[in-house]
């Protein structure tokens, strides 16, 4: 699957593709004869999770049963690679227009390296991630993917001695429960792409240093303190991108606790072990991965990545006061999303709701 053209003084995707495979290689378990027998057996978790999810939450697919991909590291970057040359479309397409903000060949490349280096080691940490940022021009066969890392599968399996039936279908779980609140809820995958969109296009060219945000998250990622900041956007976000920034990020943190809430919940009684899964993977399953976190770097949100975690205690208050069929008014309507605010004190979203109810003739 090739990355679709953009123009080419904004990064050179090449050498990204190049320096992120390369990356990717020096990990264990790179061969693919570690991938043997993974495809069917994620069928199978995805099939079964799929049903678990559905049963937990009332949210059913819209768009027919879901599909798993079971990829090595290299195929999860050349993905990626696509989603985010995708998603920053508008952005470089202004570039363009400006030439006196476009890259410069040496800058290209520093960024195509830049990029290269943080997707390379991401590729070495990943474990699943639900592919929303598709196209409907792109092949049939390569849009709405559940994937899989599987070097990553088994390098942690064998390193925490992980029982690999039950902890697939427990990272299962998970990815599925993102894919059904995408396609399960008719309006959610517009309003969220709408609201990305929406932050791109109205950027201008110099409020996003690209080179400048991922020479920052490379260091980190080198050094350990990959930190929370406001990123480049972040510092400079007219009233308006900012507004946009905190809808993302309520968004994120309504998916995110609810994705961790249904894991557990599905998983109940069948998934032997979840709980020490959870623990070794805790901050992993905390921290956006691919193309999410990159955006997330480059267009100032890892600001908001500490919100993500509020998310659980939101709908624990939520389901306190109403039960499942208050939570369940999130998805009635994008007007129902929780705000920021809301996020931070459930109280205001119970009472808005109760409100509303009551509004309703």
């Amino acid at each position: 699957m090739s990355p679709p053209e953009t123009p080419p003084s904004a990064v050179d995707w090449a050498l990204a593709e190049r320096v992120a495979v390369r990356i990717g290689d020096r990990a264990p378990f790179s061969g693919a004869h570690h991938l043997d027998g993974l495809t069917a057996e994620f069928d199978e978790h995805t099939a079964l999770a799929e049903g678990l999810v559905a049963e937990t939450t009332g949210l059913r697919s819209l768009h027919g049963e879901a599909r798993a991909r079971v990829v090595g590291r290299s195929d999860w970057i050349r993905a990626n690679l696509a989603s985010l040359q995708r998603l920053l479309r508008p952005l470089f397409e202004k570039m363009a227009e400006r030439p006196a903000t476009a890259f410069t060949p040496l800058a290209a490349a520093a960024a195509g390296t830049e990029l290269g280096a943080v997707l390379g080691w991401m590729s070495t940490r990943v474990l699943g991630q639900y592919d929303l940022l598709v196209l409907e021009d792109e092949a049939a066969e390569d849009q709405d993917l559940v994937y899989y890392v599987g070097p990553n599968l088994v390098a942690l399996e064998r390193r925490y001695a992980f029982d690999p039936c039950h902890f697939h279908l427990w990272l299962a779980l998970h990815e599925v429960t993102h894919r059904a609140q995408f396609t399960g809820v008719a309006w959610m995958r517009e309003h969220y792409l709408g609201l990305v969109a929406s932050l791109l296009e109205d950027a201008e060219p110099e409020q996003v240093n690209i080179l400048e945000s991922l020479r920052e998250l490379a260091a980190r990622r080198r050094s350990g303190t990959d930190r929370a900041d406001g990123g480049v956007m972040g510092m400079v976000a007219t009233p308006r991108q900012q507004e946009v920034l905190d809808n993302i990020a309520s968004l994120m943190s309504l998916l995110e606790g609810h994705g961790d809430v249904t894991m557990d919940r599905a998983g109940r009684g069948i998934v032997v072990g979840a709980d020490r899964f959870a623990r070794v993977l805790r901050d992993r399953r905390r921290s956006a991965t691919g193309v999410a976190r990159i955006l997330q770097k480059i267009v100032g949100l890892e600001a908001k990545l500490a919100q993500y975690a509020r998310g659980e205690a939101f709908i624990g208050v939520v389901e306190a006061a109403g039960g499942p069929a208050l939570l369940n008014r999130a998805w009635e309507d994008p007007g129902h999303l929780p705000n920021l605010g809301e996020i931070n004190d459930p109280a205001l979203w119970v009472a808005r709701m109760e409100s509303t109810a009551l509004a309703v003739p």
